[in-house]
């Protein structure tokens, strides 16, 4: 039930902005003002409107008399209220000038109609730094179609995406409200690629945190943070320098294959290597490939099936059952590939 109430709250928070201090503001004034009225008559036995009244003229501090002859308890409390009135309306006008200066200068920037575009979104990606890894990412993301929500604070690459039309929130990515301001209660993935590996930790930990069904890969500079992110939350953590290496020793080992691969995931060729996820609803669960009929009716072949378990299934046998939760490894046309995603 917290749970629920928490997650709510943060949805209202993300929803609001920068109007989330005004709106605490004013449900404290309002709790200020439901305390008086009900001190009053319980304490002091007076009726509803002078109750009211009373309350009004206090906490707008317009300086008229008592309603009625207070008690000593009466007058103390009353002191009090002034102050909690007064401390109540001073932060809702500074919490309101914020509102109004952030506001300008989002104007003036541009930044209030792309916030508004970050808002709607669903099932986008969200990428943590835009330097030498994370513009790779993001490039390769929007290639492919999908949305994409850049956490930078460099002031020289925010206005560069702004200039190349990438949706970005110039921010600390370690904070709960810049990341939920990127719609991370509504984003697929996040990739944390910030050369920091502690606010890697951080960022993974706190997406984590807010979002427990979210997909995160992490970067890493080493081997011995990999089970630091781990334990922080990350599915996939990536190693850029590993992988680098590993990538030109097979340039040299094997170049074709490396050439290959490389034309078919990044579709440099009309082909490609998809994964597709088979769902309970798919008319090809629980029928072995040949019975499928996938390599006749799409021309695509099935070199890996990865099962609901998390088993890799290499080569696949013709059968090999497709059971629902199952991804097919699938190598053809990018035009074949979209046929069978309508009956996954």
């Amino acid at each position: 039930m917290f749970e629920k109430i928490h997650r709510r709250m943060l949805r209202l928070r993300a929803r609001l902005g920068s109007f989330w201090s005004v709106a605490l503001g004013v449900v404290y004034l309002f709790f200020v003002f439901i305390i008086g009225i009900a001190f009053y008559m319980g304490y002091e036995d007076w009726d509803f409107t002078s109750s009211f009244y009373m309350v009004v003229i206090t906490l707008s501090t317009v300086g008229f008399m008592e309603v009625n002859q207070l008690s000593d308890p009466g007058r103390i409390f009353t002191s009090f209220l002034i102050m909690g009135g007064v401390g109540g309306f001073v932060y809702i006008a500074g919490a309101f000038a914020q509102v109004l200066i952030d506001g300008r200068l989002q104007i003036l920037w541009g930044k209030h109609k792309m916030l508004k575009e970050i808002s709607k979104l669903r099932d986008h990606f969200i990428i943590c730094g835009h330097g030498r890894i994370g513009s790779i990412v993001v490039q390769e993301i929007l290639a492919e179609g999908h949305d994409v929500v850049v956490i930078e604070q460099d002031p020289d690459l925010i206005d560069k995406m702004e200039q190349d039309g990438i949706l970005c929130i110039d921010g600390d990515a370690t904070s709960d409200e810049v990341l939920l301001t990127a719609g991370l209660l509504h984003a697929k993935s996040l990739i944390s690629a910030l050369t920091s590996e502690a606010a890697n930790v951080y960022v993974t930990l706190t997406a984590r945190q807010l979002n427990p069904n979210i997909t995160i890969v992490a970067r890493a500079g080493d081997k011995s943070h990999i089970s630091r992110l781990e334990l922080a939350g990350a599915d996939r953590v990536v190693l850029p320098h590993f992988i680098g290496g590993l990538r030109m020793a097979q340039n040299v080992l094997r170049p074709t294959v490396t050439n290959f691969l490389e034309l078919a995931v990044r579709g440099g060729i009309d082909l490609q290597m998809e994964e597709l996820e088979v769902t309970p609803d798919s008319e090809l669960c629980e029928l072995d490939l040949i019975e499928s009929k996938i390599r006749p009716r799409f021309n695509l072949i099935i070199i890996a099936i990865k099962t609901g378990t998390g088993e890799m299934v290499f080569n696949p046998g013709p059968k090999e059952v497709i059971h629902a939760y199952d991804t097919l490894l699938a190598v053809g046309k990018k035009s074949n590939l979209n046929e069978i995603k309508e009956i996954l």
